[in-house]
């Protein structure tokens, strides 16, 4: 059996991350269009864009789960579309991911869904395992809490062992699905500290999806604005709200009005009333 080929690595930059010329299309409904991203290392990227812009679309595509129709997605000097299933296993080991609605395991307790990661992949001696996972629980504040199941959770509490389980095996990458929705302003500003705090720490590249404009402010280096299938904005948050784009105005400022319609795209609503024969609901009994 002939051994899986060595990954096709290009020349490393000062980007962990770097997507050229992307594009993916869902049937014949296109998601990016030439979509072109830098993600530095040690920084905290945060991708924004309205609903439907295919934010965590990018993220499957980023770790693998999904390929490209065209373009290259390349991570630490990995082109994704070269690489092995197995060798697309291993690449994930470096990231570590808190999914938008945490996840967590409901059947074990807080201590046991932070350690999960180091049991699947590793073989380290129980004792080195509990260390590092009350580490980690420390690091975000749940230290007390290991032996809680997570139906005892509040919902910033959960959220939170869910990011001690994303760091557990000190990930070069770590991404952030949507990590602010359904939290209060107090949990809220946790989760914002502790970001910016792992990334500071660790010395790891945080990519942050989120439609949350002022959270973000607060703590991304680079931001970038999809919509309609590419970037229409990159820069820092304040590049942002100084740009005079009408998209980029309307989202920044949360504009019901603009380039970014209400309705979705549909027939003429007057002669969509008006026609008969259409969608016609069989009686009761008619067979």
């Amino acid at each position: 059996m002939n051994a899986a080929a060595a990954p096709v690595e290009v020349p490393k930059s000062e980007n962990l991350v770097e997507i050229r010329g992307l594009h993916y299309a869902v049937g014949r409904r296109p998601v990016f269009s030439g979509l072109d991203i830098d993600m530095r290392r040690g920084r905290i990227t945060a991708i924004m864009g309205p609903s439907g812009t295919g934010k965590t679309t990018l993220l499957r595509l980023m770790t693998g789960q999904i390929a490209p129709d065209s373009g290259e997605i390349i991570v630490d000097g990995l082109n994704l579309r070269t690489l092995s299933r197995s060798q697309i296993f291993q690449l994930r080991r470096r990231m570590g991911m808190l999914f938008q609605s945490g996840a967590l395991l409901t059947d074990i307790d807080v201590f046991e869904n932070v350690a999960f990661p180091l049991r699947e992949h590793t073989d380290l001696p129980e004792r080195l395992i509990r260390h590092i996972v009350l580490t980690k629980l420390h690091a975000v504040g749940l230290r007390g809490a290991a032996q809680m199941l997570p139906s005892e959770l509040s919902g910033g509490m959960a959220r939170r062992v869910a990011l001690a389980r994303a760091i557990v095996m000190d990930p070069d990458i770590l991404i952030y699905d949507e990590p602010f929705a359904g939290l209060d302003p107090i949990s809220m500003g946790v989760i914002l500290r502790l970001i910016r705090q792992m990334n500071d720490a660790l010395g790891i590249t945080s990519i942050v999806v989120s439609h949350d404009v002022q959270e973000l402010s607060t703590i991304a280096h680079e931001t970038y604005l999809l919509a309609e299938g590419r970037v229409v904005a990159s820069g820092s948050p304040e590049e942002l709200h100084a740009n005079t784009s009408d998209i980029v105005r309307q989202f920044m400022n949360g504009m019901a009005d603009g380039p970014v319609p209400f309705h979705f795209p549909a027939p003429d609503y007057s002669t969509q009333l008006l026609a008969r024969g259409e969608r016609r609901r069989t009686p009761r009994g008619e067979q």
